[in-house]
């Protein structure tokens, strides 16, 4: 018998005996139904546990902060120090795309016309700012070839105010002039009087003239309330701000910066760079830290979820045992002049897996039809009463899906349906090859 023979004789038989089929594929299409759509919620769950640690900022980044061991440090131990050597050994782990070391003035004064702003200055190299997909609303981000720039957060532009006035203003200031003056004065631009400008320290504070190059997108992190400028302009910044307070410049033998910024090719790679990071003696933050506990919990439920859908599907197989079993107490005539007339025995079995595996095959296609339909169903118009049931702070309108169904979730399940049922047809198939013609024939 060729292949195509016995596929033929497999969905004659199937349909020869529709009500008993359709109650065996009933069986898998809802062990199949119950494992998608259990597995798709919990899927759901972990994209919104990540949609939401991503609103805490970019899942790729890690910050770098200076270590300690908490004993005394021998002399050319520099584990835990961020200079020029651990900037080039961050750059040289795999997975890390770019690496820029940080040096930060905490509160620097701006001033454009009478309005004034306290603003965080990090000092960055400007080259890898667009290695790190930041993207501007206004203007551009800062080349290497620029003097005296600086580049807002998105949220800077709102923190100008006039001194003078009684009233605040919630509208943003336009940043991108080049008439703006910074000082580390904390006094600078608040007399009254006047233009609202000069030193409250005779003199002692430079002031700086700069130019605002562009405003960065939204990024819902504190990039959005800081603002950048090059390195070396604000270290140079510092040394003055520091003889201005009368404090002692210390130049070590080697470059040390406050931090330094980490940006790794992927999610997943942010947790292991942390970890080796943490091994060298360095502190580090990124929010993706939190995001392999989240996993962990969606994981967890996506194993009792799917649990409880597989049991449906054994319940499914045992149906197809039945239903095979009985195939062959019907059909033991056809089997012994199958036998009698010279069917090869391997054919018999093939014929019996293959109904098997149809049954499964068919229930798997349909469970995965009604798990689609239902995953719509649930993205769109049970989305909001959904989500407050199982936990409104991950959904909510338009902030993700509830149901995910990956693509390979529907091959798996499709292909362990079939599985499912071919193994359940194993028992019957190799029950009806031991069957003997002559007792089959005597019987009937």
């Amino acid at each position: 018998m060729s292949n195509l023979d016995i596929l033929e004789l497999c969905f004659r038989n199937l349909l020869r005996r529709r009500m008993r089929t359709f109650l065996a594929v009933s069986g898998v299409v809802i062990g199949t139904f119950a494992i998608v759509v259990m597995l798709s919620i919990g899927f759901g769950l972990e994209d919104g546990f990540q949609r939401q640690i991503e609103g805490w900022g970019n899942l790729r980044m890690i910050e770098v902060f200076p270590g300690g061991r908490g004993g005394p440090q021998m002399p050319g131990d520099e584990r835990g120090i961020i200079n020029d050597r651990a900037i080039e050994a961050m750059e040289n782990m795999p997975g890390v795309v770019a690496v820029t070391p940080v040096v930060t003035e905490w509160s620097m004064t701006l001033r454009i016309g009478r309005e004034i702003a306290n603003v965080s200055i990090l000092g960055v190299r400007p080259e890898v700012l667009e290695r790190f997909n930041y993207e501007v609303t206004e203007g551009r981000l800062i080349h290497e070839t620029d003097r005296n720039v600086i580049l807002f957060g998105s949220q800077v532009p709102y923190f100008f105010w006039d001194p003078n006035s009684p009233v605040w203003s919630d509208t943003a200031t336009n940043v991108m002039t080049d008439r703006i003056i910074m000082s580390g004065d904390p006094n600078f631009g608040r007399r009254s009087g006047g233009s609202g400008g000069g030193s409250g320290q005779d003199g002692d504070f430079q002031e700086y003239r700069v130019r605002g190059i562009g405003v960065l997108a939204v990024t819902n992190s504190q990039t959005d309330w800081q603002a950048f400028m090059k390195i070396d302009e604000v270290e140079r910044i510092q040394e003055d701000l520091r003889r201005a307070r009368g404090e002692t410049i210390f130049r070590g033998a080697t470059r040390t910066y406050d931090r330094a910024i980490v940006y790794v090719e992927t999610i997943n790679d942010s947790a292991r760079i942390s970890s080796q990071l943490r091994d060298l003696d360095f502190w580090t933050h990124s929010p993706a830290d939190w995001l392999e506990s989240m996993r962990e919990t969606a994981r967890m439920i996506q194993g009792v979820l799917g649990g409880i859908g597989a049991i449906s599907l054994l319940v499914a197989a045992l149906g197809i045992t039945n239903t095979m079993i009985m195939s062959i107490y019907e059909r033991t005539k056809e089997i012994g002049v199958m036998k009698v007339v010279g069917a090869n025995l391997k054919d018999i079995r093939k014929m019996f897996l293959l109904e098997a595996g149809l049954i499964g095959f068919i229930g798997g296609a349909m469970g995965l039809v009604l798990s689609y339909t239902l995953s719509f169903l649930m993205n769109t118009v049970l989305s909001e009463a959904i989500g407050m049931a199982l936990g409104g702070v991950f959904w909510g309108a338009g902030a993700g899906s509830i149901s995910i169904i990956p693509w390979w979730v529907a091959v798996s399940a499709l292909g362990f349906a079939t599985t499912i049922g071919m193994v359940a047809g194993f028992y019957p198939a190799k029950r009806a090859m031991n069957l003997s013609a002559l007792e089959s024939l005597r019987n009937e």
